[in-house]
């Protein structure tokens, strides 16, 4: 049976004793403690927060890194590190990782991880039910913003305000 992985985007600005770092690291542990693998970009602020999190509850973390970050190296609560050469790679293997996938707050970057996941799943691009999940209120007013043009786009994000939420959210859609 294929291990159970889901994959994380969120902002790589967090830092340690930020609210958003201490709310990855807990979402991180949540994850582990259900059993899933956790797979993210395998850099620093919300990857690292996330993997220490899975890490440090007996988890396993892939870090899909990327060739083109010259200089970067993976965090070191990565257990397994798959390095690829472009950020279109990089993303196509994260989605292609994930079973489910946690979106926390970010730029630009975890605005496109959102954008494809969310487009796919739209589309019926996905074999089967794969949950796109909302951790906080941050990304709210885009999604009502996409609704009101596409109203049925609402369908494929729930939102989750803590962790354990965001993981229940998961087992309801994959089973567990």
């Amino acid at each position: 049976m294929r291990e159970r992985t889901v994959s994380v985007f969120g902002t790589a600005r967090a830092r340690a004793g930020e609210p958003i770092f201490t709310l990855a690291e807990h979402l991180g542990r949540e994850l582990a403690l259900a059993g899933f693998a956790v797979a993210n970009g395998g850099y620093g602020g919300t990857m690292r927060a996330t993997a220490k999190g899975a890490c440090n509850a007996g988890g396993k973390v892939i870090g899909v890194t990327c060739s083109a970050f010259r200089n970067s190296v993976a965090n070191e609560f990565v257990s397994e590190e798959v390095t690829t050469a472009s950020l279109d790679e990089r993303l196509d293997r994260l989605i292609r990782l994930g079973q489910a996938y946690v979106v926390l707050p970010g730029g630009t970057g975890t605005l496109l991880e959102l954008a494809k996941v969310w487009e796919l799943k739209n589309k019926k691009f996905f074999d089967r039910a794969k949950p796109i999940v909302l951790l906080g209120d941050f990304w709210r007013p885009l999604v009502d913003l996409v609704c009101h043009d596409d109203p049925r786009s609402a369908e494929h994000v729930v939102f989750a305000e803590e962790p354990a939420d965001a993981v229940g959210r998961i087992k309801e859609v994959l089973g567990r």
